[in-house]
């Protein structure tokens, strides 16, 4: 959990089931990647072991929580790396590092093993170079213990067939998505025109009602879990111990009331009954993975964390549906910003749709690649995707 006690106080005994899948498979394990101390932050910032730093700039944040495992990703140490995502914490660093961010349904993967800070926002997620690596690791892990009548079919996408993908249909929220910074906003908006151009995909007008009460529900509901799960040891533990972000953290979550906690819980109802109304004429919710791109790393919270809710909440303003819902959500790069820090784009499916939005990402990542290519051979960076002509 990114601290100096959790280990002592909760011996691993067992690997997680989803490494032991990856183990069962052949995959090489390199080992284990620094994060944000009990996933309480969005930066990486770590006063005990280090500060992940972001591979496209060291002296910018790597996001949070899972920062290492996006910026070994992002740095070219390994193919995939896994993470937990109860806020965006898988999506949100990839987005920020220029790797695909996955994370399938909420009960698609075994939880068995994976400290429950938050168990039912929670769960494991997958970082990776590309889409198709993205594929071959879900296909490692993906829980199937279970009765097959507890969860729909599994179905991995055969990802050859790119050409035949037809009448997606992208729903975006237009006051939502622009709630942005102009680098991207503007990148997204291109990216969309892209894939109607290429495929013909059509992109929807809607609403998401009481967005910024989600936010608040999913807040309660992370922070009341994550005080319930660690207080035997929190109980026993000197403050000293943890960062100074993090006790001020778990200062706000243990104000939380149980009627508040009840009260967020009515609202994800609401919120579901929302979404479902929007996945009736559109496949999947489009929007930016972040409001902002990666930050400055600050010196002086490096041996104190960092407490800044103004970037923090940039970053997790798409991410919360996915974890508050439950619903499968992927994040892809698809360019940078004026100083060369990465954009990614998200996709947000109905439950069990892992398949469809693996497609739709691995559509837009070869549009993404063949523009590239494409602005290189003539010698022109398109402002779309490399916007800055004195970066080569």
């Amino acid at each position: 959990g990114g601290t100096r006690w959790l280990g002592k106080a909760r011996p691993c005994e067992a690997d997680a089931a989803c490494v032991a899948q990856l183990r069962a498979c052949g995959a090489v394990l390199a080992g284990k990647t620094n994060m944000h101390e009990l996933g309480a932050g969005t930066s990486g910032i770590n006063p005990h072991h280090g500060s992940a730093r972001n591979p496209y700039n060291v002296g910018k944040v790597a996001g949070g929580s899972s920062s290492g495992s996006a910026a070994v990703v992002c740095a070219g140490l390994c193919p995939v790396a896994l993470g937990v995502d109860g806020g965006g914490s898988v999506r949100m660093p990839a987005a920020l590092c220029g790797v695909v961010g996955f994370k399938p349904t909420a009960g698609r993967l075994s939880n068995a093993g994976v400290l429950p800070l938050n168990w039912t926002v929670g769960m494991a997620g997958i970082l990776a170079g590309t889409v198709e690596d993205a594929v071959v690791a879900y296909s490692a892990i993906v829980d199937q213990s279970q009765p097959s009548y507890l969860r729909p079919e599994l179905n991995l996408p055969m990802l050859t067939s790119t050409p035949s993908i037809s009448n997606v249909r992208l729903a975006k929220y237009g006051k939502w998505f622009n709630d942005s910074s102009e680098d991207i906003r503007t990148c997204c908006d291109k990216a969309l025109q892209t894939l109607r151009a290429q495929y013909g995909w059509e992109t929807l007008d809607v609403t998401v009602p009481e967005i910024e009460e989600m936010r608040l529900a999913h807040y309660v509901t992370i922070g009341s879990e994550c005080t319930a799960s660690l207080a035997k040891y929190l109980d026993k533990l000197k403050r000293s111990e943890i960062g100074w972000d993090v006790r001020v953290a778990l200062g706000v979550y243990g104000s939380f009331s149980s009627r508040a906690y009840l009260n967020s819980q009515r609202l994800r109802n609401r919120q579901m009954f929302f979404h479902k109304e929007i996945f009736k004429t559109a496949d999947v919710i489009v929007s930016p993975m972040t409001g902002v791109t990666a930050y400055t790393l600050q010196d002086d919270a490096l041996s104190s964390g960092e407490l800044d809710y103004i970037n923090g909440a940039a970053l997790i303003r798409y991410s919360i549906a996915g974890n508050f819902l439950g619903l499968p959500a992927i994040t892809v790069m698809v360019g940078q910003d004026k100083g060369g820090l990465p954009i990614g784009l998200q996709f947000i499916g109905r439950p069990w749709s892992e398949a469809t939005l693996l497609h739709i990402a691995f559509a837009m990542q070869a549009r993404f690649n063949f523009l590239s290519k494409e602005t290189t051979k003539c010698g022109i960076l398109a402002p779309f995707f490399l916007p800055n002509p004195e970066k080569k």
